[in-house]
């Protein structure tokens, strides 16, 4: 129903506009969540453990239960303004953001592209969003969700790389009491020079001063929160390697893998494969699985990884956690497949 009567509806608002698509959506989803109720009908139904699902597929991983190990990917809900409605369609946990300390608009309009021969979306979008210090206002009013939160922080567009540390600092500051685990996004590759931040003497320094105001924030009575570094898939073996070791130095508590490609793999004959901008979608769900597979090898299973990428079927997310990944995260999948996506994995799972 979804792929022959909704997603065409979809793909027609804004005379094809993926954004407008998004936007309408996110609204839609919004609404629902205000449905007494309709959260938990829904994960009845599309089988969340714990919610009319099978407790055996609920697991901890860096300390942190979820009820289901399949959440949503940041991305999609970064401002977070549909988070009660997410379980309606089976998520076990949700990943707000990327958010920034300063509010940013994000790139010029058209940022979003489909290429829907290749279940794949090129976005460009910039970080836009409202800033941590609205989100934090925005998850004070919501109050307890009933399931995991992460948070997705990144540098503002327009704070220079040698004042990124603090920018980091503010918003895992203003944010830390409402998210269950931080995510680091160094990886992006839609804001200038963030990728630099991946580099061993950066990630270092930004990391060590992120759990050195969380130590801080812990001893102020505020309950201690993982903090994991989302990588991009575009990174060489010896500088994913270079990359671990300075995680693990500092402590930190898993890695999601991964994030959007510069490359386009398989997408080449597609006309809008020449668009500027992150790829993201079934192209990219080899590299990912064999970045969470590197990763897993080379850590010997101690660091706990989100695997994301290219998951349009049950047997990508089966991919991803054979390949060592603990959880999996779905974003593009959920454009092109629909919320039943969500409802096939978690009943594929073990």
């Amino acid at each position: 129903m979804y792929r022959k009567v909704v997603r065409p509806v979809l793909y027609r608002l804004g005379k094809g506009d993926a954004e407008t698509a998004h936007d309408q959506t996110l609204n839609g989803m919004r609404l629902l969540g205000r449905i007494p109720g309709a959260a938990a009908a829904g994960a009845r139904l599309f089988g969340v453990p714990g919610q009319g699902g099978r407790a055996a597929s609920a697991r901890t991983v860096f300390g942190v239960r979820f009820p289901s190990p399949v959440g949503l990917a940041a991305g999609m809900d970064k401002s977070g303004i549909a988070l009660r409605a997410w379980p309606a369609i089976g998520f076990g946990f949700v990943e707000v953001g990327t958010v920034t300390a300063h509010p940013q608009p994000g790139n010029p309009r058209p940022r979003l592209f489909r290429l829907v021969e290749h279940e794949a979306v090129i976005n460009r979008m910039g970080f836009n969003n409202l800033g941590s210090e609205a989100l934090a206002a925005r998850l004070k009013a919501y109050g307890p969700l009933g399931y995991p939160l992460g948070v997705s922080i990144g540098k503002s567009k327009v704070t220079p790389l040698e004042e990124a540390v603090e920018d980091y600092v503010a918003s895992l500051r203003r944010l830390y009491r409402y998210g269950d685990y931080f995510a680091v996004n160094v990886s992006s590759p839609n804001t200038p020079g963030l990728r630099a931040l991946q580099d061993a003497g950066h990630l270092r320094e930004l990391l060590t001063a992120l759990h050195t105001e969380a130590a801080g924030l812990t001893v102020a009575g505020l309950t201690p929160k993982p903090i994991l570094v989302k990588i991009a898939p575009d990174l060489t073996t010896s500088a994913i390697d270079e990359l671990l070791q300075v995680c693990t130095d500092v402590g930190v508590a898993g890695i999601i893998a991964t994030n959007t490609t510069i490359t386009r793999p398989g997408v080449e004959s597609d006309p809008l494969s020449g668009e500027t901008g992150g790829l993201s979608g079934r192209p990219l769900g080899e590299i990912a699985a064999k970045t969470v597979a590197h990763i897993h090898n080379e850590t010997g299973g101690a660091l706990p990884i989100i695997g994301v990428g290219g998951i349009v079927e049950p047997s990508d997310a089966t991919r991803l956690f054979d390949a060592g990944a603990s959880l999996v995260q779905v974003y593009t999948g959920l454009i092109y497949r629909g919320p039943g996506l969500i409802r096939k994995i978690n009943r594929s799972l073990p």
